[in-house]
């Protein structure tokens, strides 16, 4: 029978408590401990408010939940001891004193506040003080070899003077240079005189032998120099944009140039490819069969790698399947792997024949001959596409009245067009072609390639 604790018990209702009561259930027993860790927890604990900082709300409260002092006290009881002990040792007497600095030369006497220790000390801020050291000449050295038909001496006087005065500004030289008393002169021109003399007197005085860091001024460049700045900051708005517009054909006609360049280049290597297959294959028709050291030689052409397919050689120790050497590499496309298929089949050639050994050589180089064909027909197909274009472009700027009359010839009957112009524009339709040629689109270069795919497919016939 359950008692009346234990129902309060298990509908946690307060009421008496079981030491009142008298009986003692099995909970109390058992759970003793753990009902007065919870009490304490329930007591001790407070939940900090949302939005306040941890630091902040340990300053407010404590573990044992102390209220804040109202006055600042000393307590030993922080993490942190205190650094400076105030009022330990005597103050260091301050003066009021006078000083100069040697930096001025009117002998000016100023005052400020010093520590007594440091009187009679020199101003501390005077090593700042960097000064231009200035060469000085005497009269038998400026009439050696200072000697100027453009400058006077008393010009020349005045010149380091102010030279001396400003430190080598000469901007503020040329500014307060007397004009009026001399010849008037510009920067560079100030700037060359001085410059000469230093490069003089150091050669002149100096130990035959020394290496010496001559000092250079080229007043010719720096008067283009600051011409040009000067026209590149007088340019109007218009001119602006037209020289960023002229910059970006600039890029674009190399851009294609480079292309057109990488397109000749491929072109040739398969042209290359196809030669040297050619003569690979009557070498190895007029090769007799027993001088296998020939036979080796022939086998090894430099045959270009776009030149066809490039099966891989199975030379490893151990055991091969003959038909391993018929399968295409990795490196062709799945492109060219379906028009060699359709080529294929409208040749009657088995795809996948008995793989003897014969028969594995020449599947193997008829494939790589009809790869090659592809490639070959694909790139004239490109050239003969672009040849249309530069045509149509050039007929029409010839409408248009900004190129001069030029011979042109259709598409001849045997599918090759050409260009024909007078002997004595060679090199105009050259620069023409150069700055016109427009580089081909994806679009453009996607519905050309399945174009020149699917002619080629259908000009190979069975023999």
């Amino acid at each position: 029978m359950a008692t009346g604790a234990d129902v309060r018990d298990i509908l946690e209702l307060g009421g008496v408590e079981s030491e009142n009561t008298g009986t003692i259930s099995k909970k109390d027993i058992i759970n003793s401990d753990k009902k007065k860790s919870k009490k304490s927890s329930e007591t001790l604990t407070f939940k900090r408010p949302e939005g306040m900082h941890r630091e902040v709300y340990a300053l407010l409260y404590s573990d044992k939940k102390d209220a804040p002092p109202l006055l600042p006290s000393d307590t030993t009881q922080g993490y942190r001891t205190v650094k400076a002990k105030l009022g330990s040792k005597k103050v260091r007497p301050w003066k009021w004193m006078p000083f100069t600095n040697p930096a001025r030369k009117d002998g000016a006497m100023f005052y400020h506040w010093r520590r007594a220790a440091e009187e009679g000390k020199d101003y501390p801020f005077a090593r700042f003080n960097k000064t231009v050291q200035v060469p000085v000449y005497s009269e038998q050295e400026y009439q050696l070899y200072l000697h100027d038909d453009a400058w006077t001496k008393a010009e020349t006087d005045h010149l380091f003077d102010l030279s001396r005065r400003f430190d080598l500004r000469f901007v503020v030289i040329h500014d307060r240079y007397d004009h009026q008393q001399f010849k008037k002169r510009s920067v560079e021109d100030l700037k060359e005189r001085y410059y000469h003399i230093c490069a003089k007197l150091a050669n002149v005085r100096s130990a035959p032998g020394t290496d010496l860091k001559i000092p250079v001024f080229d007043a010719g460049h720096e008067r283009r120099r600051k011409e040009q700045l000067e026209r590149l900051y007088n340019r109007t708005p218009e001119q602006v944009a037209e020289e960023e517009y002229l910059i970006q054909e600039l890029r674009k006609i190399e851009a294609r140039k480079k292309e057109r360049e990488k397109r000749t280049q491929d072109l040739q290597k398969l042209i290359t490819a196809a030669d040297t297959t050619t003569e690979q294959r009557r070498a190895e028709r007029k090769a007799p069969k027993k001088k296998l050291p020939q036979k080796k030689e022939t086998e090894k052409p430099a045959v270009p790698e776009t030149a066809g397919i490039k099966f891989p050689d199975f030379k490893s120790a151990g055991v091969t399947l003959r038909s391993q050497r018929m399968k295409l590499p990795s490196s062709v496309g799945q492109k060219k792997i379906k028009a060699l298929e359709q080529m294929l089949m409208e040749l009657g050639v088995d795809l996948s024949p008995m793989p003897t050994e014969e028969i594995v050589q020449m599947f193997n180089e008829l494939r790589s001959d009809l790869v090659l064909l592809y490639e070959l027909k694909q790139a004239f197909a490109n050239c003969e596409y672009e040849l249309q274009m530069l045509r149509h472009r050039h007929e029409a700027l010839a409408k248009a009245g900004s190129l001069g009359p030029v011979g042109m010839e259709g598409a001849r009957a045997d599918g090759q067009a050409g260009l024909s112009v007078e002997e004595g524009k060679g090199d105009a339709k050259d620069q023409i072609i150069d700055v016109v040629g427009a580089p081909l689109t994806p679009n453009s270069r996607k519905r050309r390639e399945s174009a020149s795919s699917s002619s080629s497919i259908k000009k190979v016939k069975k023999p």
